[in-house]
């Protein structure tokens, strides 16, 4: 009998014993869960700290950046939000602002007038062309905004580079008052050179305005590169290197990889330079840098006026629109440095 009790409440012990370990393992669950529930409580706090706009005189702007700007995907706002006002509803911000976005201005086209100051102002204030800056010629400090960057200029006109086109949608055009140039019978062109106070004033512009919108180099371009069958502008006396050395602003090849393309350059110059295949391979090259230009194999009038406008900007010392051996190493140079993505 003993024995019989002896057994049952050995069999009651262990099994409080194992209903303990039960309620134990079950007791640890809610813990996990309860540390697991802080995560939630973050990301709130971090979506709170997101949506917080700062607000002037009642009008609202988004100044913080919470995007990956390597992406080129920016949510600051350089103006005021704009939004919507639905009659009998509210817009409210509690969401504001999703990390899907990016800015409109993607390039900084630089142009020059071809008028004296008092005439650029009249012409791109009250006439069908203007630009977002005019960079006067007066020796003074100051920089006239005639567009707001957030609102489309009409500088760019028909024009490409690489895979976007009407550039006027996606970039902030600069204006540079210069008289441009002057064509004798021959047609060679002579260009008037910029003033110092002025390009300091462009590059310290320039560098604001890519900064701001994390403007890679291969968009900093002249209107010549954007239409080079129609444009020459700022044309081959500014001074893209300057800017480039001094100011981190555009595109430049490296001396070393030009040179290492010169050699094989020069044999294509002076033993293939009339072959259709050569030709197409040059007007590929130019393409694949960013001209708007279709390849036929042939020194066609557009071809010509696509070189010209490269050398323009890359080699401003000979702009005869004739591909020579230094510019083929060069626009080779361009393209292994600055490659298509």
């Amino acid at each position: 009998m003993r024995k019989t009790l002896y057994i049952i409440g050995l069999s009651v012990f262990v099994f409080s014993c194992t209903s303990q370990k039960n309620v134990k393992k079950n007791t640890i669950k809610p813990r996990t869960a309860t540390a697991q529930s802080k995560t939630p409580v973050k990301t709130s706090t971090a979506v709170k700290n997101k949506s917080e706009i700062d607000t002037e005189h009642g009008v609202e702007f988004f100044r913080t950046n919470i995007a990956d700007i390597t992406k080129n995907d920016n949510t600051a706002s350089y103006g005021s939000i704009v939004s919507a006002k639905p009659a009998g509803y509210k817009v409210v911000k509690t969401h504001f602002p999703a990390i899907a976005q990016n800015f409109r201005q993607k390039y900084l086209i630089l142009h020059y007038t071809v008028l004296p100051d008092d005439k650029s102002v009249e012409v791109l204030t009250k006439q069908s062309v203007s630009a977002h800056y005019l960079v006067n010629n007066l020796g003074d400090n100051e920089i006239y905004q005639l567009v707001d960057e957030n609102k489309r200029s009409y500088h760019a006109g028909v024009s490409a580079w690489r895979s976007d086109k009407n550039l006027n949608d996606t970039s902030i055009g600069i204006e540079i008052v210069n008289m441009g140039y002057k064509a004798d019978a021959a047609g060679t062109k002579t260009f008037e050179p910029f003033g110092d106070d002025q390009i300091k004033k462009v590059a310290a512009l320039a560098k604001d305005i890519v900064v701001r919108y994390n403007i890679p180099p291969t968009n900093v371009l002249a209107h010549s590169d954007i239409a080079p069958t129609r444009k020459q502008d700022p044309g081959p006396l500014f001074p893209w290197k300057k800017l480039y050395d001094e100011y981190q602003i555009g595109m430049w090849y490296d001396e070393m990889a030009k040179q290492n393309f010169l050699t094989l350059a020069q044999a294509d110059i002076e033993v293939k330079y009339n072959e259709p295949s050569f030709i197409f391979v040059v007007q590929t090259a130019l393409q694949k840098f960013g001209y708007d230009l279709l390849p036929n194999g042939k020194w066609d009038d557009a071809t010509k006026k696509t070189i010209e406008a490269l050398q323009y900007h890359f080699r401003p010392q000979n702009y005869s629109g004739v591909l020579d051996a230094e510019m083929w190493a060069i626009l080779q140079a361009l393209n292994q440095k600055y490659p298509t993505k």
